[in-house]
């Protein structure tokens, strides 16, 4: 049985784990608001911006000198897998899901004989994939949302995918973040970023926005230059924009992982108080009972 000193000493221990549980939940809770009306404010430019250069492409797809970033090189045989996740911690199972489909992706483009790179988002990603496939990472952005995520960190990541891919280091790429749907919910997303393809959504609400909206997916535009000019220079600003998008939705999926993880851990600790107290007074009561036992025992051998 442990002694009454150990069980107060864990006892203000988890009490204080619980004063810093419940602080970073009220951070989290006020960074996890603002993060989410930029993820939110950023969707309709972004999808309508992919909407638009998808009706584009449909043009352009198929005539000589169609460029690159749209259509490719013609091959698939090196694939850089962007991974965006946290440079910290303490947001539950955030991180560890984004890694995971990444190695589910790295696993079974081995298998069909593809080659693998890896360029890190964050230095979460990093810790965990390096483990595994260290010879695959190629480099590691670190604290691109400090002190605050802008678009010119976004900018930056995909100007350094855009130089690779004309250096030819990689076919295709493929950025992998955590969607932002709530405060509990982040759905793991993979999406192709170089040759350019248009994400479909699967579910009915986005899907009855885009029949209903205000642009019908079967528009009709008149382009001015022609499309070929257009697509040079929407292209890499497309692929900036899409990327500064993930990275929004990425921050607001982590803020809101955090605020649930640290959400837990307080009641947890408040679990763990409570059970801690009990034993501490039913120990207190049998050291009180047995110390009265023994003079009680005294007073009658006498």
């Amino acid at each position: 049985m442990p002694s009454l000193k150990s069980l107060r000493v864990r006892i203000a221990s988890v009490k204080s784990t619980q004063k810093i549980t419940s602080a970073m939940k009220m951070v989290a809770a006020a960074k996890l608001r603002r993060a989410q009306e930029q993820a939110e404010a950023a969707r309709p430019y972004a999808e309508r911006m992919e909407r638009m250069l998808g009706s584009l492409a449909e043009s352009v797809a198929g005539r000589d000198g169609a460029p690159p970033l749209l259509v490719g090189n013609g091959r698939s045989d090196v694939h850089l897998l962007v991974v965006a996740t946290a440079d910290r911690g303490l947001c539950g199972g955030f991180n560890s899901s984004i890694v995971r489909e990444a190695r589910r992706r790295i696993a079974a483009l081995q298998n069909e004989g593809k080659t693998v790179k890896i360029l890190c988002v964050g230095r979460k990603g990093r810790d965990q994939l390096r483990r595994e496939y260290g010879k695959l990472i190629v480099d590691t952005i670190e604290e691109i949302g400090r002190p605050s995520l802008r678009f010119e960190g976004a900018e930056s990541v995909a100007q350094r995918i855009a130089a690779m891919f004309v250096d030819g280091e990689f076919d295709v790429c493929t950025l992998f973040f955590a969607r932002f749907k709530s405060a509990i919910t982040q759905i793991v997303t993979a999406q192709q970023l170089i040759p350019f393809a248009v994400q479909v959504s699967d579910e009915a609400g986005e899907s009855e926005a885009v029949g209903n909206g205000s642009m019908p997916t079967n528009a009709v535009y008149e382009y001015e230059p022609d499309e070929e000019d257009i697509l040079r220079d929407l292209l890499p600003r497309n692929l900036a924009i899409q990327t500064f998008r993930a990275l929004l939705e990425n921050n607001a999926s982590e803020q809101g992982a955090r605020m649930t993880a640290m959400d837990n851990a307080t009641r947890n600790a408040g679990d763990m108080i409570d059970r801690l107290t009990l034993t501490y007074n039913r120990t207190r009561q049998a050291v009180i009972t047995k110390e009265l036992i023994e003079i009680i025992s005294g007073a009658e051998a006498l």
